[in-house]
């Protein structure tokens, strides 16, 4: 096994975690709690792994529940600070007949981007400064736009201390306020990366790569280890071995969530002493079941 996922590894998650709406009607929507870094945090969990993860929320009644959240899904809290006075964001979920989803977001003010400026924030960083595992994605860097300095610094002295990055590029437009900013952002912390978990239409879009096999040049070119490049139904690619397709192919009812569930199930398989190829097996298992209910996380 590399020396990348160690058993009984603790990876430390950054990111944001959101008010979920799904389900929506004219008259009702489901309630729930979601965020691509959170998901895969959950899922994570859900396969024994230590997870702490790292985030800002207010005292509100919403993110009270998001504490209840990650505390029924066993992922620790010592990295969620406090921010009086804010709020986490929401967001929707609009789902066209192929179960494909677009998202609506209330969260330019959430507390999670002020995670750099809330209190007890320099023990959190220098904390997780000393992780082994640090995982966040394209997401997390639009979250943290504003403190790319500080996030970059983050992640470099998880390196220095001997520490690995685990990314997914996770491109989301409308996350930035532009496509030179995305790229610009993405680009300084990818040097960092040392497992890189990139969707190919994504990167494609981000670098202006053709295939797969570009994709993968990339993240190498960068300085990741190991990379697994998500292709959706088509299933993943792993360098070497070509593409790995899903063990069944199936109808979706929802597709959200369906990359960070395979992420998860791709690190979870991988820190419990599975190779890439048996761990992409695990993740597609994982990322069909998640595409066959609503919303981004399957209840047990």
């Amino acid at each position: 096994m590399s020396i990348l996922f160690r058993e009984n590894e603790c990876v430390v998650v950054l990111g944001e975690v959101m008010v979920e709406l799904s389900g929506i009607t004219d008259t009702h929507a489901a309630i729930g709690v979601a965020g691509d870094t959170f998901n895969t945090a959950v899922y994570l969990s859900r396969q024994g792994v230590k997870v702490k993860y790292a985030t800002a929320l207010g005292e509100d009644r919403f993110s009270d529940r998001i504490r209840k959240a990650l505390q029924e899904e066993h992922v620790n809290t010592d990295f969620v600070l406090t921010l009086p006075g804010m709020n986490p964001g929401i967001y929707a979920i609009n789902l066209d007949e192929h179960g494909e989803r677009t998202f609506d977001y209330w969260r330019g003010q959430s507390a999670a981007r002020h995670f750099f400026e809330a209190q007890k924030c320099n023990d959190a960083i220098e904390s997780i400064s000393s992780s082994n595992l640090l995982y966040l994605s394209g997401i997390t860097l639009s979250v943290f736009s504003h403190r790319l300095n500080d996030l970059t610094q983050l992640v470099a002295n998880v390196r220095e201390n001997g520490g690995d990055v685990i990314f997914d590029t996770n491109y989301r437009p409308n996350g930035w306020i532009s496509h030179e900013e995305a790229l610009s952002a993405i680009s300084r912390v990818a040097p960092y990366v040392s497992v890189a978990l990139p969707t190919l239409e994504d990167d494609c879009a981000l670098f202006g790569l053709r295939d797969e096999v570009e994709c993968a040049e990339k993240w190498y070119s960068f300085g990741a280890k190991e990379v697994v490049v998500k292709g959706g139904g088509k299933g993943a690619y792993l360098p070497g071995k070509g593409w790995i397709a899903p063990p069944e192919v199936i109808k979706p009812i929802d597709t959200t969530g369906a990359g960070d569930s395979f992420n998860g199930g791709y690190l979870g398989a991988r820190l419990t002493g599975k190779q890439p190829s048996e761990a992409i097996v695990e993740a597609h298992r994982l990322a069909a079941k998640v595409l066959m209910t609503p919303g981004a996380i399957v209840k047990e």
